[in-house]
């Protein structure tokens, strides 16, 4: 399956844009009671997977030093926030329990995406670090690094150690990716971590930003695992839909530059500024998709945008 972008080259917008409420013939979602950004904390990460979205960086070496500065920034937000962490891979940011009790202590709350090669005391020790400011836990099964029934075993282990010790309100998954030599051990996978009481959540491959592609057989397959993250869709397209991102959602490197979403970042659009400093700026509304393609379940599992049921017939504009 071939995902095309609307546009291969996409110049910048007047950003914000006017408020859209309706868009392509949908109403937009209720106003979001609370943000999310998702925060690529840094770039370092001591495995190198062939199927890594990241494995084109320039510098695989990063990680944001300016943990003051990002606080204050996250000081600033109207309202409250949730803060995805993710990398590279996050637990091995030097000043991660900084950067995570200093959320805590603003009001924000905070989830997490790793590989989920920390240790079991590092592990405990950013749950305690959160208390009840943690919302998802989401551990990433690699099968080029967990490639045998020894790693599996540990890494259930460990999946059952979070699961058990995080707050009433936050959740735990696994994740693992659908590559096509994987395809074969995904259900087999699903049903081991649901006899253990756990969730494993399957995502497409992606190449250069776009779902890589899948026979109808394949994607057949995919759908009966749960799609994307169990949204249902290998690929989701909210194009021309209005979208809170830019307003209650942003996507935030470890330099602090701030886009929309993620495939805004891919095609260097909708810039928000640099969230360090004056120039960063949020929108006030809802504004229209401008891609065919959503590589980001995040907004999508937070409500950021209508999907098909909420198509109106009215076709008002």
């Amino acid at each position: 399956m071939k995902i095309e972008p609307i546009l291969k080259r996409i110049h910048p917008l007047p950003w914000p844009p006017k408020e859209t409420l309706v868009s392509g013939a949908y109403k937009a979602t209720k106003r979001p009671s609370r943000g999310v950004i998702t925060w690529n904390i840094n770039t370092t990460c001591n495995y190198r997977c062939s199927y890594c979205t990241q494995k084109f960086l320039d510098n695989r070496a990063r990680w944001s030093q300016d943990t003051t500065l990002f606080l204050e920034g996250f000081r600033k937000l109207p309202g409250e926030w949730e803060v995805k962490l993710s990398g590279g891979e996050p637990f091995q940011h030097p000043t991660l329990l900084e950067i995570v009790a200093g959320l805590k202590n603003l009001g924000h709350f905070v989830s997490i995406v790793t590989n989920f090669s920390a240790s079991e005391k590092k592990l405990l020790a950013f749950l305690s670090a959160l208390e009840d400011k943690l919302l998802v836990f989401s551990a990433s099964l690699h099968l080029e690094y967990i490639n045998n029934e020894t790693t599996l075993a540990e890494f259930i282990k460990k999946s059952l150690l979070v699961q058990n010790n995080l707050p009433k309100e936050a959740s735990f998954n696994a994740t693992c990716v659908a590559t096509q030599n994987n395809l074969s051990k995904l259900k087999e996978l699903v049903d081991r971590f649901s006899s253990q009481g756990l969730r494993l959540k399957i995502q497409p491959e992606k190449q250069f930003g776009d779902v890589i592609n899948y026979s109808q057989a394949e994607e057949t397959e995919l759908i009966q695992l749960g799609g994307h993250n169990g949204l249902g869709k290998v690929a989701w397209s909210f194009l021309g839909r209005p979208c809170w991102a830019g307003a209650f959602s942003f996507t935030l490197d470890d330099l602090g530059n701030a886009w929309r979403c993620y495939p805004a970042r891919r095609f260097r659009a909708q810039y928000l500024g640099n969230f360090l400093s004056p120039d960063f700026h949020l929108a006030t509304g809802p504004s229209p998709c401008l891609y065919s393609y959503c590589n980001c379940t995040v907004p999508i599992e937070r409500g950021m945008m209508p999907k098909d049921k909420n198509l109106e017939v009215e076709n008002e504009t």
